[in-house]
């Protein structure tokens, strides 16, 4: 059993989130203790990639030959992708192969070429360790990228999906051409050139198809050279085992990892106020191709170092941990408040509940 003997209501948000530290860094020991295997985190780590990365090519193998429809090939690549994610997460915290530089710089390839719609895990590195210290500033450009901050709206509902729209349109409000020319250097230094070229062909499949259909529509076909249709097929294909269920994917985590860190209003360094658990029922189609992102994410920025399978182990004594010292949980007001925290300058956790239900 795990009491908390801290008093929510006695305590300031630093105390707070000590508390939760301790008591999910406690359950984290107890479960290595109970279960052995679990401290052979690199063994683990690598075992996991074998399996995403085993997964994804058997099911696109299936695909190709004909056994497998194109819808779950699809689905079963963007879940098998959501792991290497989590893998690219942890390695970023230098998690697996701490001390050895050559199977640690392997997996971050790996799991870059798993999802080339990303960017370069290397300068993500740099990105994400920022996110850490200045998380739900103007300055924590991770989150910012992936529309965290943003009102809903059109803009925001094609950059959420899409890394390279998002930095089109970032481009096109900046206010200076050299502003302008800035961010198109630093997107093509951060996206080349796996996301160039996965973004580049998922534009060709949507434009090809589109026009096919617009041709469709108006009792009219295309008469594509030879050599079109020849690289189509290659692309159609690619559309269904990689590039397909990395757009999937991408959606479906920057939807939650963007409304479940709060942005704006927040006290720099107050992890209480950093994220919520987003985690209700019909969140659940998104959840299952981020790894449940939602409602794990937010122990990752009390414990650090935990990999994400502790995180979804940890879980339940965590979550009551920090629902009894007032994060919140499903606030889903964040999505009419662009994701503003809206602080009450009212003592008690109390408060910060009410404030969840706004």
């Amino acid at each position: 059993m795990h009491r908390t003997s801290a008093s929510p209501q006695r305590h300031n948000d630093t105390q707070r989130a000590a508390h939760i530290r301790q008591v999910v860094l406690a359950r984290g020991a107890e479960l290595r203790e109970r279960y052995p295997i679990l401290n052979r985190q690199d063994a683990l780590g690598a075992g996991i990639l074998a399996f995403a990365l085993a997964g994804m090519t058997g099911s696109a193998a299936l695909y190709i030959s004909g056994h497998l429809a194109w819808w779950a090939c699809l689905l079963l690549n963007g879940f098998f992708a959501s792991l290497t994610h989590e893998l690219e997460h942890d390695l970023i915290h230098s998690m697996y192969f701490r001390k050895r530089r050559v199977p640690h710089n392997l997996m971050m390839a790996l799991v870059w070429l798993a999802r080339p719609s990303t960017i370069n895990p290397w300068i993500r590195r740099h990105l994400h360790l920022n996110h850490h210290k200045v998380s739900g500033t103007e300055t924590d450009m991770e989150e910012r990228a992936i529309t965290n901050g943003e009102p809903w709206g059109p803009a925001r509902l094609l950059m959420v999906g899409d890394n390279v729209m998002s930095a089109f349109i970032r481009m096109l409000r900046a206010k200076t051409w050299a502003h302008k020319v800035s961010i198109l250097k630093r997107s093509l230094k951060v996206y080349a050139p796996l996301a160039l070229l996965h973004w580049g062909a998922w534009y060709v499949f949507l434009g090809f198809h589109g026009a096919n259909g617009v041709a469709w529509l108006l009792g009219s076909t295309i008469d594509w050279s030879a050599t079109t249709l020849s690289v189509m097929q290659a692309i159609d294909i690619a559309a269904v085992v990689i590039i397909g269920p990395n757009v999937l994917r991408t959606f479906c985590l920057h939807f939650i990892s963007s409304n479940m860190h709060y942005y704006g209003d927040v006290e720099p360094g107050n992890v209480i106020q950093q994220c919520q658990v987003l985690n209700p029922w019909w969140l659940w189609p998104l959840q299952a191709f981020c790894f449940n992102f939602g409602s794990t994410h937010g122990i990752h920025h009390f414990v650090v170092k935990e990999p994400f399978y502790i995180r979804q182990m940890t879980a339940p004594v965590a979550h009551k941990v920090m629902r009894e010292m007032g994060v919140r949980f499903n606030d889903f007001g964040t999505f009419g408040r662009a994701n503003r925290f809206v602080r009450r300058d009212v003592p008690g956790v109390n408060a910060q509940v009410d404030a969840a239900r706004v």
